[in-house]
């Protein structure tokens, strides 16, 4: 298959005016593929040749103009339309697609609970040639009409309000749209539907959810209403379309896609088991975040896939002060600083980092990498650092002149910059250049001199070349009765590089750069402020201070400038004492699944878990009185996570509760379950049991990562073989299969698979395509292997062998990872 480049795509559009497609989908046709039939209507601006782009099982006819076109003409993806004249043209196109089973094109799902069939489409970059025949790139808009025949019970979703009439679905034309956003989602719905400021809302999910989704429904109509509303209030243009419906849809790949008017969502966003509150604010979060892509993303597109921080950048940041401003989630930067910027932090400091604007994205393939943690973290960061900079009132003045001036069509970053500039008299464009045009994390760290009298002034030295407007919190000990506690005396408002010194009085027991997390950069202390952290961190008084602290450490581990054990020992103090659900969950993965399993060799690995395990014990204590569930929820699973002797947790699950709570749900049954694997504590008997008290899809996906999971030889066999030796595994099942596969605890069993891996993951990516690639890259990786071999496998690898560029990114990413742990491993740290 040829990927699109951006000279043909240039090409394409300076050729072509795209009109209107109308689409006809059968879905009655069978389990493996379905019928799909297009007719384009466009202009071509002069003579010359070009193309359209299809994937399809079998091409039954072409027409352009009422003349047939030989389908044996398909070459991989495109069909060449030769000798086009200057004028109108239609193309006619009747083929056979296949369903995937991989969350790609349309997506095809039997819920194992009652037999139910669903059917979606995920139609991003290029999977619309999946579906039906597309001139396939973001900049030649159209209108969309599709219908849709489907089985009698079904209902059919799609970007516009649809209509039933003997068995046909009919959806409203869509405004002009791009290719990759047009949706259908097919199946019987459980469906909950209401109005909010005269247009159609809609939840919908598989039947077998529908109790948890009425459950939770209040939760999500309110946050999707309050969201549509502030977003009124910020932008001049109204909602551009004619409904909104949000689908939770099966084994998706994303978080969530913004096509106009049919968001779809990965269904575990439909709560089976007890979840804490931070993860109903991350999802509240994804809800506004796509909203916010109703504008930045559908009513105005990038023209090309550079331009890709234009879409997740703005809806990122919208996504988080949206909610912050609108609904009770109003703590979400704390969620953000810990969660995402991390992710952020760790992508710009791989070999494979780009900026938030590249100059230019050669191809569609090279695009699909750029979804990352740059794109998304940091380009969310960098608006926040902007509207730190430019304020809040010209900063969405320029963005609805934006709006104003591209609205249904596509627009660049030149487009936005020019539009924030005629907001301001601030210098926009240099802004844009040394934050959106580089890479790399800039280092603060402060300096403090002593002055005369006992006062004391302050120096910011700055590795990196950015500006910065940053505070810098100044705090003292409490000296009243009660003590322990660290109270703000003032934030100093700071512009970088021009800020040389500043005077801040006595010195204080913490200086703290970044307070407030309004920049992307790392920090550092000076020494008297680290001894404060490490002995007083838990006395910061607001959580957003105390995220910042943490991903300061964090980041020193990283940088093998503080060594693992003492970021252990800073959490064993500090977090007991911790408030924020998501201080206390991103501090505890941290700890969990960098410092024990990679950071530190197989010999330290017993004591951390040790640690970890007395840490989770002393917070289920501090919640046995019930006024905190979330807290406790989080302390019992990661309990369940570390445990080195199954006594404890096996009694959990015979019991079916905690004691003192909560009752084991099927996440937490599962959990346990496949803990008990690892350690050779459970066996397929108690798998398949479990399997049939919940066999659920979720249910599937426990009973694949606990057979993968089990410490035997045959088992790991088998589990390699349905990942690698054969392609029925769908994308969750890879996953979860995956994710069993690989355990520190079981590093001699596994061994001789660390040497296959890398031949097998090339294998199965160039057979099944981007999306098991991503998973085989992510989850199927040997990280636990923190050895010299295991890294110079991988290079020797990327070097003789040719991976798809989905699996050479996640290789890439990977092993710069692993060269770090080996790094850390033998550093001693500060």
């Amino acid at each position: 298959m040829s990927v699109l480049t951006r000279d043909e795509a240039q090409t394409r559009a300076e050729l072509l005016d795209v009109h209107h497609y109308t689409i006809e989908l059968d879905l009655t046709g069978g389990d493996d593929t379905f019928d799909s039939r297009t007719l384009i209507r466009f202009a071509a601006r002069v003579d010359g040749d070009t193309f359209v782009e299809l994937k399809p099982a079998e091409l039954r006819s072409v027409t352009l103009d009422g003349h047939p076109l030989d389908p044996e003409a398909l070459d991989g993806n495109r069909l060449t339309l030769p000798n086009l004249t200057a004028g109108e043209h239609e193309l006619h196109v009747d083929a056979a697609m296949r369903y995937s089973r991989t969350g790609e094109g349309m997506h095809r799902f039997t819920d194992p609970t009652d037999g139910e069939t669903y059917v979606y489409t995920q139609l991003f970059m290029e999977d619309v040639q999946r579906v039906f025949a597309a001139f396939d790139q973001p900049d030649l808009k159209a209108v969309f009409e599709l219908s849709v025949t489907a089985p009698q019970n079904w209902t059919v979703l799609a970007n516009g309000i649809t209509e039933q009439a003997d068995g046909v679905w009919t959806a409203a034309p869509t405004p002009l749209i791009s290719t990759y956003l047009v949706a259908v989602a097919a199946g019987p719905w459980h469906s909950v539907r209401t109005e909010h400021r005269g247009l159609p809302f809609g939840l919908h999910c598989r039947r077998s959810l529908a109790p948890y989704l009425d459950a939770d429904a209040d939760e999500l109509l309110d946050v999707t209403r309050a969201c549509f509303d502030r977003y009124h209030e910020k932008f001049d243009e109204p909602y551009p379309f004619d409904s909104y419906d949000q689908a939770f849809v099966p084994e998706f790949n994303a978080g969530a896609m913004e096509n106009p008017g049919l968001v779809t969502f990965r269904d575990e966003f439909v709560y089976r088991s007890a979840v804490t509150d931070t993860e109903r604010q991350t999802r509240a979060m994804v809800i506004a975040h796509e909203m916010a892509h109703m504008w930045f993303g559908d009513l105005v597109t990038l023209k090309w896939w550079d331009d890709i921080w234009l879409n997740e950048s703005f809806a990122e940041y919208m996504g988080y002060q949206t909610l912050t401003e609108a609904t009770r989630f109003t703590d979400t930067w704390t969620d953000f600083g810990v969660t995402r910027k991390s992710w952020g932090y760790d992508a710009d400091q791989r070999p494979s980092t780009h900026p938030v604007a590249p100059d230019a994205v050669d191809d569609t393939a090279s695009a699909l990498l750029n979804f990352d943690g740059i794109s998304y973290a940091k380009g969310a960061s960098a608006l926040r650092q902007l509207v730190a900079w430019l304020g809040e009132k010209d900063f969405l003045a320029g963005i609805n002149a934006h709006f104003a001036r591209h609205k249904y069509g596509n627009a660049t970053l030149a487009d936005f910059i020019d539009n924030l500039a005629g907001a301001t008299d601030r210098d926009v464009h240099a802004w844009a250049d040394a934050w959106l045009r580089t890479t790399g994390v800039d280092t603060l760290t402060p300096r403090i001199t002593p002055g005369e009298h006992g006062t004391c002034a302050l120096t910011v030295d700055r590795a990196g070349s950015r500006p910065h407007r940053i505070a810098a919190g100044l705090y003292d000990r409490d000296l009243g009765d009660d003590g322990g506690q660290l109270v703000l005396r003032e934030r100093l408002h700071l512009d970088l590089p021009h800020t040389e010194t500043h005077p801040i009085g006595k010195r204080p027991a913490l200086l703290l750069l970044n307070d407030g997390d309004l920049t992307y950069a790392k920090v550092r202390f000076d020494p008297e402020s680290f001894e404060t952290v490490r002995k007083e961190l838990s006395g910061l008084p607001e959580p957003l201070t105390r995220a910042v602290v943490w991903n300061a450490l964090r980041d020193a581990v990283r940088d093998g400038e503080l060594a693992p054990v003492a970021y252990l020992e800073t959490a064993r103090a500090h977090l007991p004492l911790e408030t924020d659900l998501a201080i206390v969950q991103g501090v505890l993965a941290f700890a969990a699944t960098y410092i024990a399993d990679r950071y530190l060799t197989p010999e330290e690995r017993p004591a951390a878990l040790a640690t970890l395990s007395e840490l989770c014990r002393d917070l289920i204590r501090r919640t046995e009185d019930g006024d905190n569930p979330g807290l406790r929820l989080i302390a019992v699973r990661h309990r369940i996570d570390v445990a080195a002797h199954p006594d404890t947790i096996a009694a959990w699950l015979a019991d079916g509760t905690v004691p003192g709570g909560p009752e084991l749900d099927p996440e937490l049954r599962w959990r346990v379950l496949a803990r008990l694997a690892v350690l050779g504590a459970t066996d397929e008997a108690a798998i398949a049991a479990e399997l049939e008290r919940d066999p659920s899809a979720t249910g599937q996906e426990g009973a694949a990562r606990c057979r993968a999971a089990l410490p035997d030889p045959e088992a790991k066999a088998r589990a390699w073989q349905a990942m690698f030796g054969s392609d029925d595994l769908s994308n969750y099942l890879f996953t979860a299969t995956a994710r069993g596969f690989w355990q520190p605890e079981q590093a001699e069993l596994v061994r001789e698979y660390v040497g296959r891996y890398y031949a097998d993951a090339v294998a199965v990516a160039d057979r099944r395509g981007p999306a098991i690639a991503d998973a085989a890259g992510r989850w199927a990786f040997p990280a636990h292997a923190v050895d010299a071999d295991t890294l110079r496998l991988g290079e020797e690898c990327l070097r003789a062998a040719d991976p798809i560029p989905a699996l050479r990114r996640k290789l890439v990413d990977q092993l710069d990872d692993l060269a770090r742990a080996l790094r850390v491993q033998g550093d001693d740290g500060g």
